[in-house]
């Protein structure tokens, strides 16, 4: 019997959104390897978002290693979104203004 060697697809999927999904989970490639490079093994990551294989965190990480340069720039940009989306919605609703409207109905309340 011989060993047949094939290439095995990376488990990543780019949705509508332009965000890269772990197969057909919700867990993103963010997550994953955030929690790698926050110290995370394979089997600790696996088993922080069950719905994750181990042999596809095995070889997103091997595709991490491989792709560096690439992967942290997807995450780059990402972060860039994601600042960009907090500063919208900070000016949509305004936090402090929030805060004020807040205290005024705990005073409202109390009297």
């Amino acid at each position: 019997m011989t060993l047949i060697i094939t290439d095995e697809p990376v488990p990543l999927k780019t949705d509508t959104d332009g965000v890269v999904r772990v197969g057909k989970t919700r867990v993103t490639l963010d997550i994953v390897i955030k929690t790698f490079q926050n110290g995370a093994t394979a089997e600790e990551i696996v088993y922080r978002y069950p719905s994750l294989k181990l042999a596809d965190v095995y070889t997103i990480i091997s595709f991490y290693l491989n792709h560096q340069q690439e992967v942290e720039t997807y995450l780059q940009q990402r972060q860039n979104q994601a600042q960009t989306i907090r500063k919208m919605n900070e000016t949509r609703f305004d936090p402090q203004g929030l805060r004020d409207r807040l205290i005024a109905r705990q005073v409202d309340q109390a009297s």
